[in-house]
């Protein structure tokens, strides 16, 4: 898996990204790369009163992962693999999702300056959900400042990442339907899909798991 060096998991809030990419970051002998989702001081309010701290959450997040990214773009990827649990082109859509006409004014007046100097994933695995999926696994974990997420605003969500990921070419992408494979209990699926990633494609490809490790 040389042609491997920096491999992005995406996918919806709850739908399992960061425990695969720590999975794959094991097996690829990889650096972990987490989001610093339980860092961002404005990130309960928003989801008690997202109109009154989209802004300032957004920014913490955009913020947080440029410096992220770029610390990476300094990584020697030649003699470093790298796993992260999110791809930097996905901040726009929480953006545009959240932001009101003027916000999105400013932000799009600092993306720009932000995302020239981020590197771009070899792989990016996208895993897809629906709301309903994705209401039950945040319902399991029960983080105390996801309690007041509601399912309209998972649809809301789960719409904005279906429709970029349909339009995304920066990188090759791999959509993996999350309802159909559990990689917390079927070893198998994840050697299924490391075979899967082994060999370089170009494009978009849909992964279909053997009915054996299906979740």
């Amino acid at each position: 898996m040389e042609h491997l060096r920096f491999v992005a998991v995406e996918g919806s809030i709850g739908v399992g990204k960061t425990f695969l990419a720590k999975l794959l970051a094991g097996k690829l002998k990889a650096n972990l790369v987490l989001e610093e989702v339980d860092q961002n001081p404005f990130l309960h309010s928003f989801y008690q009163d997202r109109t009154g701290y989209a802004f300032q959450t957004q920014i913490f997040f955009l913020l947080s992962r440029y410096r992220q990214q770029k610390e990476l773009a300094q990584t020697d990827l030649f003699t470093q693999k790298v796993v992260s649990d999110y791809v930097f082109a996905k901040d726009k859509i929480f953006a545009y999702l959240n932001l009101d006409d003027n916000e999105i004014s400013l932000y799009e007046r600092i993306l720009p300056l932000l995302e020239k100097e981020v590197p771009l994933p070899d792989l990016v695995i996208y895993l897809h959900a629906s709301p309903e999926f994705l209401a039950k696994k945040l319902r399991e974990r029960a983080r105390p400042h996801e309690g007041s997420i509601t399912l309209d605003y998972l649809k809301e969500l789960a719409e904005a990442y279906t429709e970029f990921f349909f339009h995304y070419r920066d990188s090759p992408l791999l959509v993996v339907t999350a309802e159909a494979v559990d990689f917390s209990r079927t070893p198998k699926a994840l050697q299924e899909l490391l075979k899967e990633i082994g060999t370089p494609f170009k494009g978009t490809r849909y992964w279909i798991p053997s009915s054996d490790s299906t979740a």
